[in-house]
Parts: C-alpha cells; sequence; structure tokens
C-alpha cells in the first residue's frame, strides 16, 4: 500500500471495514444501543446462519443491525457504497448528480442512485429542534447575492433570464438554521464597493456567508444547472 493511501479509505471497497466505520460513527463508546427500546444490554449474534453484523437486545430480544432506524434501514446497497456516497455529497463542491453517483458507484439503475442521494440529502437536514441561530459569544454573517443567467449568454430574440436575490445568514464556524435571534450584543458592517472586506479589528467580515455562495452556486453551475422560482 502507497504510503499516500488513506488507511479509512478501506471501508470504501470492504463491507466489514463499512460496518464497522458505521458503527464507530453511531456508538463511539464500542456499546451498541437497541433501536427498539433503547436498552444497552445487547450482544452480538455469531455464527455461519446470523447476518454480519446482527446484534440482539436482551431486553426486548428483537435483533437489529447499525442501519436499523438510519437512512440506510431496508437498503440492499452494500454498506461500502453507502460510505463512498456520503463521502462524494460531502466533498463534491459542485455537488454531484445522482447519474454521476450512479456511474462512478456503478448502480445498477438510475432510480436507485437518486434514492440514494435524496436519502443522503434527508440525513444531511438540521433536526427540528436546532433552534435558533446565533447565542452568547456567536457571530452570525449576512450577505446576499443573486442568481440567474448572464445576459451575455442568452441566445438572440430569447428575453433576458431573470436575476433572484437569495440572502443567507450563516453562523460563523456553525450551521445556516431557520430562524435567527432578534436581539444582538453588537452590529458590523463591511462595504465591499469601498475594497473593505475584514474590519480593523478583523472581527467583522462575511468570509463564511461568501464561502456558503460559492458553494451554492458551483452546485448550479456543476450539476444541477437550473433552480426553479
Amino acid at each position: 500500500m502507497s504510503k499516500y493511501t488513506d488507511p479509512t479509505s478501506k471501508m470504501f471497497r470492504d463491507e466489514d471495514a463499512a460496518r464497522a466505520y458505521f458503527e464507530a460513527q453511531r456508538w463511539p463508546d464500542g456499546k451498541p444501543v437497541c433501536p427498539h427500546c433503547g436498552s444497552e444490554h445487547t450482544h452480538r449474534l455469531e455464527g455461519e446462519s446470523q447476518r454480519a453484523g446482527l446484534i440482539q437486545c436482551n431486553d426486548c430480544l428483537l435483533n437489529f443491525t447499525v442501519t436499523v432506524g438510519t437512512v440506510m434501514e431496508s437498503s440492499h446497497l452494500p454498506l461500502a457504497k453507502w460510505a463512498l456516497a456520503f463521502h462524494k455529497m460531502a466533498a463534491s463542491k459542485k455537488g454531484i448528480s445522482a447519474k454521476q453517483m450512479q456511474r462512478e458507484l456503478n448502480i445498477g439503475s438510475y432510480r436507485t442512485a437518486w434514492f440514494l442521494c435524496h436519502r443522503i440529502r434527508e440525513a444531511m437536514c438540521l433536526p427540528s429542534s436546532a433552534g435558533s441561530i446565533g447565542g452568547k459569544g456567536k457571530a452570525v454573517e449576512s450577505d446576499e447575492t443573486f442568481v440567474g443567467g448572464k445576459k451575455k449568454n442568452v441566445h438572440r430574440g430569447k428575453p433576458e433570464p431573470k436575476k433572484h436575490a437569495v440572502h443567507a445568514l450563516v453562523e460563523r464556524g456553525g450551521l445556516a438554521y431557520y430562524h435567527m435571534n432578534k436581539e444582538f450584543t453588537a452590529h458590523g458592517v463591511v462595504n465591499h464597493s469601498r475594497d473593505e472586506y475584514v474590519s480593523a479589528d478583523g472581527k467583522t467580515h462575511i468570509q463564511s456567508a461568501e464561502a456558503f455562495f460559492e458553494v451554492l452556486k458551483g452546485g448550479v453551475m456543476g450539476s444541477f444547472h437550473s433552480v426553479s422560482d
């Protein structure tokens, strides 16, 4: 193996390694928790007649694997392909289409690849209990951009494409949420038209929001090509 090869890449081609990775993510302390009753009194079922990764709860006596209660439940795709799909969805700056996912993972049908991508996006959604953006000691960046086609790319006789304003609120070092607090300790502004991008004290800027827009537009240009009104 090359010294430049990431040892974690084994999970992308080995089913046991992929299962061990997902179990470590779900149960960091190494103790499986029953998704049916929440009990920690469990044991692994071993033997040639048992499915790999099968665990039984000692309290409710129900069986489960690491995929139960997740977006991977009831899927017939190998866990190694799920691991690679998660990696590609998270690492592709310009996004990745279901058709490209189908080709790169050698998935039998487009429908399966489309379903896979949407399940991963569902897993990436914020929980309903995420709460408001910001908080004590937090900085929230606010910026806007315009999304739409360019006039120079319009064919002769075609109307100029509409530009749609998109406003983003991004918690610095965190995530973008649905709601924002109404009260702030302080409010800072930078004026790009005056070539001001960071305040003198280095605290006021909107680089996180601009990075978000860069990823958004990269996805539109690279994979999705257009968005609906």
